[in-house]
């Protein structure tokens, strides 16, 4: 017999935040209502907010929606079915998770931060509670990666997954690469338009991406979250010279989030990477995100969109609650895996340390300007058995008896390149620190 949608009683849910996420979701919610319930089978409501403003929050939310202070409330309401959690960081927002779970309630969490550290106890906590916790709104917002990974290249074996997850760092790349400007001017000005918090930390030294390749590494490979032996650098130190560099050599250098398979373990590291221009990825500008997945069946895949904001964002967690009304009857066993991979199936694969990832490199060392300098150079390298793809030279902008001397290595064992820039550094005609860049072709 059919049940139609309407006898369904409408699922309930509490949302723990009301900010640019929250009141998105609300919006997204109540202007999608039909096309909602059309697709998860029921309708879903929101029923129970919890905001440190309740003022502010009844104003957007409305007077048919119980507003308490207490995010504790919500969670101990029996009526309530999702816990939607939007209110970010890990020390609360852990700790009402796992209280939400332990009272059998789905969550849904857009906190990327969150899942990367304390994820592993998270999904555990989960499925001994025979509950989902749905978090695509926590990689690259209104892109649906997550599920991407997770369902949609479910027959192929992953290779290597790259992306530009940070839109704040892409913005300031793009404008250091348009305007030749150096970092600390963009980034006042990214500050200025609202790009860039007023602590930019988390986005400009990279651990916000890190914290989303941390998950994405984990569906794609199978292995638990370990955030902590993730490679992570920022922007803050690149020169507005080496993106100009960069592209005279027909490249352009974004903050990627990359993860590998390797032989002996997996490559997860978020850094500066020089990327050839014809690369699609390669043309994402301002604060767009894109992610590029190489799988051994499908080939390379990309993945564009908006990668934060209000509605972009809500879009993802409204869609994990179609997913999970969608879900909610179903035999927790039969039900997608947290990470793709089945419990029991997780591989325990090492993190490789920085020192063992092989790539190529970009480097740029400002030399004196007289003869043979050039020949030293390539001789150490050659003793450390590292090859060279090209080479530039420039007059540099510090002088005539100084040249700016920019060479592109073939891919190599990172800890190798490291003992030779350290043979390059000591050598009298090396008159600065040697800058050096990873590179990938992304083929």
């Amino acid at each position: 017999m059919n049940t139609s949608s309407t006898t369904l009683k409408p699922i309930q849910v509490g949302l723990l935040g009301v900010g640019t996420v929250g009141s998105g979701t609300f919006k997204v919610l109540a202007r999608n209502q039909q096309e909602i319930r059309r697709r998860a089978g029921r309708g879903i409501e929101i029923a129970m907010v919890a905001a440190r403003d309740v003022r502010r929050a009844k104003g957007i939310v409305g007077d048919h929606v119980e507003v308490v202070a207490d995010a504790r409330a919500v969670i101990a309401n029996p009526a309530i079915d999702i816990v939607v959690e939007l209110i970010g960081g890990t020390g609360i927002a852990r700790t009402l998770v796992l209280e939400a779970i332990a009272r059998g309630k789905h969550v849904v969490t857009a906190n990327k931060a969150l899942l990367a550290i304390h994820g592993n106890q998270i999904f555990a906590a989960a499925r001994e509670r025979g509950v989902m916790v749905a978090f695509e709104a926590a990689v690259a917002g209104g892109i649906p990666i997550i599920k991407a990974l997770r369902e949609g290249l479910t027959a192929n074996r992953i290779e290597w997954v790259a992306g530009i997850i940070n839109g704040t760092t892409n913005f300031i790349l793009s404008e250091m690469r348009a305007k030749g400007l150096d970092f600390d001017a963009v980034l006042k000005e990214a500050q200025r338009l609202g790009y860039a918090e007023s602590d930019p930390t988390f986005d400009i030294e990279g651990v916000d991406a890190a914290h989303k390749l941390t998950i994405m590494s984990a569906i794609a490979f199978g292995v638990p979250v370990q955030f902590d032996k993730a490679h992570v650098e920022g922007i803050a130190r690149l020169h507005a010279v080496d993106i100009r560099y960069a592209e005279q050599l027909g490249y352009r250098i974004k903050l990627l989030g990359i993860t590998k398979r390797r032989e002996h373990g997996i490559e997860l590291r978020v850094h500066p990477t020089l990327v050839p221009a014809k690369r699609l990825i390669a043309n994402v500008e301002g604060a767009m995100n894109a992610v590029m997945v190489q799988g051994d069946a499908v080939g390379t895949t990309l993945y564009y969109g908006k990668g934060a904001g209000a509605e972009p964002t809500a879009s993802a967690v409204v869609a994990d609650l179609v997913d999970i009304t969608r879900l909610a009857t179903a035999d927790p066993d039969h039900r997608v895996p947290h990470l793709a991979f089945q419990p029991d199936a997780m591989a325990d694969t090492p993190i490789l340390a920085i020192e063992q990832v092989v790539t190529a490199f970009y480097l740029r060392l400002a030399v004196a300007d007289e003869a043979g300098v050039l020949s030293k150079i390539t001789t150490i390298l050659a003793e450390h058995g590292i090859s060279i793809d090209a080479v530039l030279q420039r007059e540099s902008a510090e002088g005539e008896r100084q040249t700016d001397l920019v060479i592109l290595t073939h891919d190599t064992v990172e800890g190798r390149l490291r003992k030779a820039l350290a043979q390059m550094q000591v050598l009298p005609t090396v008159l600065a620190p040697i800058v050096s860049i990873r590179k990938e072709e992304l083929a």
